[in-house]
């Protein structure tokens, strides 16, 4: 099985074309699956307050089957502290329609995270994924790092 990762950071957000052929994995909690490996894109540093950064972050399936993705992007707080709120930053995802919708934030000891349930997607064999975000700092003196992945799922 050949699976395959593309995850591009880039400055400014173009247009969102539609994921008319990715499908939203239904998730419920007897069911809910786990991920068994991540394609990490490189880091950057959390831009001043007031900026953003934009990522795109694509995947393809280049298997002979089914595979269960989900993009998300995770901030790191510097190891010496202090240790970044979810209120620090605001993570917007291009929607099919062009429009940014605010993704939700998650903390757990320093990182603040996008949920993986809410991003999952089956794509099928050929088939690519590609999201845009957006991550602007809204704390003065906000420090840290941005890390764009994939979470890949058996």
């Amino acid at each position: 099985m050949a699976l395959t990762a593309a995850l591009v950071g880039i400055g400014v957000a173009g247009a969102s074309p539609a994921l008319a052929s990715a499908t939203p994995v239904a998730s419920t909690l007897a069911t809910a699956l786990v991920p068994v490996d991540f394609l990490d894109a490189p880091t950057r540093a959390l831009p001043a307050a007031g900026q953003s950064h934009t990522f795109t972050v694509s995947y393809r399936n280049d298997s002979s089957v089914d595979q269960v993705v989900a993009p998300q992007i995770l901030v790191e707080s510097p190891d010496a502290g202090p240790y970044l709120a979810p209120a620090d930053i605001k993570v917007e995802r291009r929607g099919p329609d062009g429009y940014r919708e605010v993704v939700p934030v998650g903390s757990q000891t320093g990182t603040l995270f996008t949920d993986l349930v809410a991003a999952q997607h089956t794509l099928r064999p050929g088939e690519t994924l590609t999201e845009r975000y957006r991550v602007t700092v809204i704390a003065p003196g906000a420090a840290g790092t941005v890390q764009p992945r994939v979470a890949l799922y058996g």
